[in-house]
């Protein structure tokens, strides 16, 4: 009689290759899914960084589509998706920013090095507003309609392709 402990790694490994398999099957393998996606945003728990203008939750549902982006001064992938942020922000794309578990001075510091893309922006150094968002790590984005509702998240830095293949709808959709 076989011991039921000798299936234990096989039923590891096809639980391995199943997920997997999942995740190559969704339709947009850089979008992660979310709980959030068509709720209503979770609450905004921002402390203010530096002299900066922060945000509220009446922020998210002025009628605009916009992004709410966590990032973080130590981040290295935060600085491979600055530019493209300068960029959206230059383009009209409204961006609020989180500085995620971050010492303010720093996170001010990377924004006078790098430039300033957010419209509003504020600090959450213990993880209260990312913990309510369900983020894991930064960078990740979270696109709103103008009623404060969560179409999508990125999680990842911005890229070219993501604006390409994810953004450029949803924001060419918001002159409609």
């Amino acid at each position: 009689m076989a011991k039921p402990l000798m299936f234990l790694p096989l039923i590891v490994v096809a639980g391995f290759v199943g997920a997997s398999f999942w995740a190559m099957q969704r339709e947009n393998p850089d979008q992660m899914p979310t709980a959030l996606a068509g709720k209503p945003a979770p609450k905004v728990q921002l402390e203010p960084l530096g002299q900066a203008e922060g945000f509220t939750g009446a922020d998210l549902r002025d009628g605009k589509i916009k992004l709410v982006n966590f990032w973080a001064s130590w981040c290295a992938p935060c600085r491979v998706e600055h530019p493209n942020l300068m960029a959206l922000a230059s383009d009209g794309v409204e961006i609020l920013g989180v500085n995620w578990k971050d010492k303010p001075a720093q996170g001010l510091g990377f924004l006078a090095e790098m430039g300033d893309p957010f419209a509003k922006i504020g600090a959450d150094p213990k993880n209260k507003m990312g913990l309510d968002w369900g983020v894991a790590g930064v960078p990740e984005t979270f696109v709103l309609d103008g009623e404060g509702t969560v179409l999508f998240r990125v999680s990842g830095p911005i890229t070219q392709r993501v604006i390409d293949e994810q953004l450029s709808e949803v924001l060419a959709g918001e002159g409609e």
